[in-house]
């Protein structure tokens, strides 16, 4: 494994020798407009390994994408080859229909602290609730970036992180909308502690995240990039290009059914993916 074999796959040719915040966050920048969130895999009949070399293989070496637990666990081997004060943490991601957080821990992110700061490092929320540069974490300050205002709130030793969203614009509809309007425009995303984790503290997820039919990334073949002006999200059959700040306060989303065929082409067109085996979206 080779950390320039991986600014290869994430096209990044910057100067790296300090460890510090302009350097990860131009780091951050590349990988999320490089590497997909997506659990391909588990529509093609592939397993998923979490030891570090299967998800190096995958990801830099095969020019694959993939979920949180090898996007950030990558980025975590990276900034730690780097010099950076990195740790591992683990989150409890929130349900939008049950209007809770997991009861158990199924999200994985980074804490690396820069001249005394922390900061949360996150590459593998993907699609629209994915930040674009590394957040401080500070209770109680947004923190605006380009897909929107992410928020952290912390209590008793609890942090929560939230985001602001803007309304939706889809051209086949007269009037911009919200997904959930009845919500509110703030999506609640994760809440963690800063208890240090080990990726080993994931592998029992990694394996019941595959098995489980209940899960959304069982259910929906998931591949999202960030983009220049917004993201690609193929979901399915269904391919949606987002465009941040089409007018002041909305985002435009334009929104494609495809055919089979049509998805291996968006893959390799897209998300710059050739599959080995045979997806079933």
């Amino acid at each position: 494994m080779n950390v320039q074999e991986y600014f290869t796959r994430i096209s990044y040719n910057q100067p790296h020798n300090n460890a510090d915040l302009q350097t990860l966050t131009a780091i951050f920048e590349h990988h999320i407009q490089a590497i997909p969130f997506e659990n391909l895999s588990m529509h093609c009949g592939e397993p998923i390994q979490l030891d570090l070399q299967s998800t190096y293989d995958k990801i830099v070496r095969k020019k694959r994408g993939g979920w949180c637990l090898e996007s950030n666990h990558l980025l975590f081997w990276a900034l730690q080859e780097l010099g950076y004060d990195v740790c591992i943490l683990g989150g409890n991601s929130y349900k939008p229909s049950e209007r809770a957080y997991t009861p158990e821990m199924n999200h994985i992110l980074l804490k690396v602290v820069i001249e005394g700061n922390s900061y949360i490092a996150d590459v593998g929320f993907g699609g629209a609730y994915q930040a674009w540069q590394p957040l401080m974490l500070v209770s109680g300050k947004d923190q605006p970036q380009v897909p929107g205002i992410f928020r952290f709130m912390e209590d008793n030793g609890t942090w929560y992180l939230e985001k602001v969203k803007r309304k939706h614009y889809i051209p086949e509809q007269s009037v911009p909308f919200t997904d959930t309007p009845d919500l509110g425009n703030i999506r609640k995303m994760y809440t963690f502690t800063l208890e240090p984790r080990h990726i080993n503290d994931f592998q029992e997820l990694n394996t019941y995240l595959q098995v489980s039919p209940d899960n959304i990334l069982q259910k929906k073949s998931i591949c999202t990039l960030q983009t220049t002006e917004g993201l690609y999200a193929l979901v399915g059959w269904t391919l949606t290009k987002i465009k941040y700040y089409y007018t002041e306060d909305t985002d435009l989303l334009e929104i494609t059914t495809l055919t089979d065929e049509e998805v291996e082409k968006t893959l390799k067109d897209k998300f710059s993916i050739v599959l080995e085996n045979k997806l079933v979206p």
